[in-house]
């Protein structure tokens, strides 16, 4: 048997459960307590295969909403403590191996693709390169569903047998009952696990945990402490003006990289992007706060250098920046309209590391912390005092620190 088909006419009717069992209320009624998919996915596939189901391999593709991500898929197989994870990045949609596949088939609008995999009579029609696959593992029959979630969204179930001869009528019956509580709990946790990637998208990981811990009131927030970040890239305004759109996106999109990866890995928290500008903080309710955010900029201005030479090469212009860094206390919390609001940090200590990194301008040097963020960090035996400097908007001249200029020694290419 070589199918695209569509579901049984019974089901399609309405005319469901065919048959209840224990499973099938177990994952109607008894996940409502299991917060993610891939548990419940190892879950069900091992009631299936102790109710005698004679499973070889089960996987379940997920599409999701990630920046990094087209999709996901959990395989299951005999034997496993937990589902193996695999991920799938954005142009694979386009590649001969997908478009080849069943599961593209099915994401196509096709209700069911069935092969029976050890009867040479039954390949009949379509035959797809993953069939030489499972037969190779010594599976013996090949049976895929599309999951129907709402307004047209599908994902896709597929279950391979294991025992000569293939699944049983009774056994496909029994597989067809449980796809739509199967499709109502794979959208539920899909889209728990949408909304906070998303938030952590979009927000950061930090805040994307205050939010969806109820933290959405305007004015709702704490004071913390915290070592700030702002950065901003030189000449902006110019290569907006003047490169393609298409150039000016590529190396913001690098420069950002550089900055982000350094920050993220060190424990910084990004807060905002603001055009070609960053904000980012280090709590200090991590001891090692300050000398992590000297970490996080030595790391950044290797991957910074890195890509100025790519520029060069590219024959564009230098890439220039300024960093301005800062120590204090910062309202962290819910700022703007009723409608409207961003979760972000504000008061005189952000102010001031903005208004050191505009200094950087100034007195030419890339990189300026100040003398308070200096002491926190005990860091002045790697740095080189500036003088005091007075700040726009501020009363007291502040002492402002500079990286050493030691120029950056690069990988041979």
């Amino acid at each position: 048997m070589n199918a695209e088909q569509t579901l049984p006419d019974d089901i399609q009717a309405g005319q469901w459960p065919r048959r209840r069992s224990a499973i099938l209320d177990w994952l109607l009624i008894g996940t409502r307590h299991v917060q993610y998919m891939d548990d419940i996915f190892l879950l069900l596939c091992g009631k299936l295969h102790e109710a005698g189901l004679p499973l070889g391999r089960v996987t379940l593709h997920l599409r999701t909403l990630h920046p990094q991500w087209l999709g996901v898929r959990f395989l299951w197989q005999p034997g496993m403590e937990k589902p193996k994870f695999d991920t799938f990045g954005h142009g694979i949609e386009k590649t001969a191996q997908y478009l080849m596949s069943p599961i593209h088939a099915l994401y196509q609008g096709v209700d069911l693709v069935r092969q029976r995999l050890d009867d040479p009579s039954a390949r009949l029609g379509r035959w797809y390169q993953l069939y030489d696959e499972l037969i190779a593992e010594g599976l013996t029959d090949y049976v895929a569903w599309p999951l129907e979630h709402t307004f047209g969204k599908r994902q896709v179930v597929t279950f391979s047998c294991n025992r000569k001869g293939g699944f049983s009528a009774d056994e496909i019956a029994f597989l067809t009952d449980l796809l739509p509580v199967l499709a109502l709990v794979s959208e539920i946790r899909m889209k728990n696990r949408l909304a906070r990637t998303l938030l952590e998208t979009y927000v950061g990981p930090h805040a994307s945990e205050q939010i969806l811990a109820g933290a959405t009131t305007r004015g709702s927030g704490a004071t913390v402490g915290a070592a700030i970040l702002v950065c901003d890239m030189r000449d902006f305004t110019t290569i907006s003006d003047h490169w393609p759109r298409d150039d000016v996106i590529e190396r913001l999109n690098a420069y950002f990289d550089a900055l982000s990866g350094p920050i993220e890995r060190h424990g910084g928290e990004i807060l905002k992007f603001m055009g070609d500008g960053l904000l980012a903080i280090f709590p200090l309710s991590d001891p090692d706060a300050g000398p992590k955010l000297l970490a996080a900029i030595a790391e950044a201005r290797l991957a910074l250098a890195e890509l100025d030479v790519a520029c060069r090469d590219k024959g564009q212009p230098a890439l220039a920046y300024g960093i301005g860094v800062h120590v204090g206390d910062v309202m962290y919390g819910n700022i703007g309209s009723r409608q409207r609001l961003d979760f972000t940090v504000i008061g005189p200590a952000v102010n001031v590391t903005a208004r050191l990194e505009a200094l950087t301008k100034e007195l030419g040097r890339p990189i300026l912390l100040s003398g308070a963020f200096v002491d926190m960090a005990d860091c002045r035996d790697r740095v080189e005092w500036l003088g005091s400097h007075p700040l726009r908007g501020l009363g007291e001249p502040v002492d402002v620190f500079a990286y050493p200029r030691e120029d950056i020694v690069l990988p041979t290419r």
